[in-house]
C-alpha cells in the first residue's frame, strides 16, 4: 500500500507517477475523504477543549448563588453531550480512514523511474539474452506430442479426473519434473544463500491482502468454501512473505543480504480472464508447481538484490543451458504490487519465440506497509519498513516443458541435461 502521508503531501504528483501503469488515481475522491478526516479531527479538538472548559465551571456557577448540586448536574448535563459528540466524530474518523484505506488498497505501486513507458507486454525492452535459440534440423515437436509420445503425458486422464487445464506425467517425465525441483532447490540453498522453507499451501485473507492479491484479484483465486474464509495459494510468494506479517526483525536477523527464503510449492490459479490461451499442454494451467525466492532486505539494499535474485533466477537456465532473455517490463505490464519486475523469457523451438519462465520482482515497502514487515533501524532504535522482493527460481512445469523442446531429438527422445542427470540416477535420454 502507497504511503498515506506521501499521498497527502502531494496526491496529484502520485497521480502523475501511476499514469505510467495507466492507472487513474481518483484525486478528488482522496481529497473529499481525507478533508472529512481532518474536519472531523479538528471538531473533535474543539470539542475536548470545550470538555476541560465545562468541567471548570461547577466553582463558578456556585458562585453565582447556584447550589453545588444544581451546578453539577448542569456541568455533568454539559460534559454528557459533548462525550455523545465526541464518540460521534471518533466514530465518523474511524470510517473515513477505513475508506482511506479501502481506497489505497486498490491502488497500485507506483513503479521506478527506470521502468520503460508502455501499455502491454509488447513495450517491454530486452536488457540482455543467454544463449543462442535452439536450431533443430528437423521440424520441432512440442511438449504435448512429445510427452505423449513417450507415453508419460496424459492430458485425457487429467481431463476425466478433473477438467481442463490439468495434467497426469508419469514415469521419466514424472521423475525429470520432480529432479527439477531437487535441483533448483539445492542450487538456491547450496550456493545463492537461500534457507528452505516450508509453508501452508492454505491461506486466509488477510495473507492475500498483505502482498496484494486481495482485494483487487480475488477472481483470480480459488477460494474454499469454509467458514474461515481460506483460499488455495497462487503462488508461494503468499505464505512466504507473510512469514514477516507483524513482525519486527533485529538487524542481526537481516544479516549482510537480507533474510533469504526458498520454497516449494505447488501453485493454484482460476486463470480468470486466460480463456482461450495456452490452452494446449501444460504452459498455463490451474494447478502447477514453482521454486520461489523471497527476500527480505534493508531498503538502501532492495535495488541490488534485485539484481541479484534475478541473476539467481538466470543461473537455473545457465546450469540447465536453456537459452534465454532478461526483459524489463514496462508500466502498463508490470504487476500490481511491483515497483520494477525483471522477466526471464526461455527459448521454445515448437512456438518459434521466447516465453516467460520467470518474474522477479521488487516491491519496496508496498508490500510491507500492508503486512507491517519491520526492521529496527540500530541507527535510530526504531522500526521501520522493510522492502520485499520475491521472483520464480523457477516454475517448474514450464522448465520441464523447455527442456523438452529445446533437449529433443529426431527420433523423439529427448536428451537429459548434464546438471539434472545426478537427480534421474545417471539417465541420459528419454526414450520414445
Amino acid at each position: 500500500m502507497l504511503d498515506i502521508k506521501v499521498v497527502r503531501q502531494d496526491p496529484q504528483a502520485v497521480a502523475d507517477a501511476l499514469k505510467k501503469r495507466g492507472f487513474e488515481f481518483d484525486v478528488a475522491g482522496f481529497v473529499a475523504l481525507d478533508a472529512r478526516r481532518k474536519q472531523a479531527d479538528v471538531e473533535s479538538q474543539n470539542l475536548l477543549a470545550e470538555r476541560k472548559a465545562a468541567s471548570k465551571q461547577i466553582g463558578a456557577l456556585i458562585g453565582q448563588g447556584m447550589s453545588v448540586d444544581d451546578a453539577k448536574a448542569q456541568v455533568n448535563e454539559t460534559l454528557e453531550k459533548i462525550a455523545a459528540q465526541i464518540d460521534d466524530l471518533t466514530g465518523e474518523a474511524k470510517q473515513v480512514q477505513a475508506e482511506l484505506e479501502d481506497l489505497l488498497l486498490a491502488v497500485p505501486n507506483i513503479p521506478a523511474d527506470e521502468v520503460p513507458e508502455g501499455a502491454s507486454e509488447d513495450d517491454n525492452v530486452e536488457v540482455a539474452s543467454w544463449g543462442e535459440p535452439t536450431a533443430l534440423a528437423f521440424e520441432a515437436k512440442d511438449h504435448v506430442e512429445l510427452g505423449e509420445a513417450l507415453g508419460e503425458m496424459d492430458f485425457e486422464t487429467a481431463g476425466k479426473i478433473t477438467g481442463s487445464r490439468f495434467n497426469v506425467m508419469y514415469g521419466n517425465v514424472a521423475r525429470m519434473h520432480r529432479a527439477l525441483i531437487q535441483f533448483m532447490l539445492n542450487l538456491h540453498t547450496g550456493e545463492h544463500g537461500y534457507s528452505e522453507i516450508y509453508v501452508p499451501y492454505i491461506v486466509n485473507r488477510d495473507s492475500l491482502r498483505g502482498t496484494g492479491q486481495l482485494p483487487k484479484f480475488e477472481e483470480d483465486l480459488f477460494k474454499l468454501e469454509t467458514d474461515q474464509g481460506y483460499y488455495l495459494i497462487p503462488t508461494a510468494e503468499v505464505p512466504v512473505t507473510n512469514v514477516g506479517r507483524d513482525r519486527i526483525f533485529d538487524d542481526a536477523e537481516l544479516g549482510e543480504q537480507g533474510v533469504k527464503f526458498a520454497c516449494h510449492t505447488p501453485c493454484f490459479r482460476s486463470e480468470a480472464g486466460s480463456y482461450g490461451r495456452d490452452t494446449r499442454g501444460i504452459i498455463r494451467q490451474h494447478q502447477f508447481e514453482k521454486v520461489e525466492l523471497v527476500q527480505f532486505v534493508r531498503p538502501t539494499q532492495s535495488d541490488d538484490a534485485l539484481e541479484q535474485l534475478t541473476g539467481h533466477a538466470e543461473k537455473v537456465l545457465q546450469r540447465l543451458n536453456l537459452p534465454y532473455r532478461k526483459v524489463i517490463l514496462c508500466g502498463g505490464d508490470i504487476g500490481f504490487s511491483a515497483r520494477k519486475t525483471y522477466d526471464l523469457e526461455v527459448w521454445l523451438p515448437a512456438q518459434n519465440t521466447y516465453r516467460e519462465i520467470s518474474s522477479c520482482s521488487n516491491f519496496g515497502d508496498y508490500q510491507a506497509r500492508r503486512m507491517q514487515a519491520r526492521w529496527r533501524n540500530p541507527e535510530t532504535g526504531k522500526p521501520e519498513l522493510l522492502h520485499t522482493l520475491n521472483g520464480s527460481g523457477l516454475a517448474v512445469g514450464r522448465t520441464l516443458v523447455a527442456i523438452m523442446e529445446n533437449y529433443q531429438r529426431d527420433d523423439g527422445s529427448i536428451e537429459v541435461p548434464e546438471a539434472l542427470r545426478p537427480y534421474m540416477g545417471g539417465i541420459e535420454v528419454l526414450i520414445a
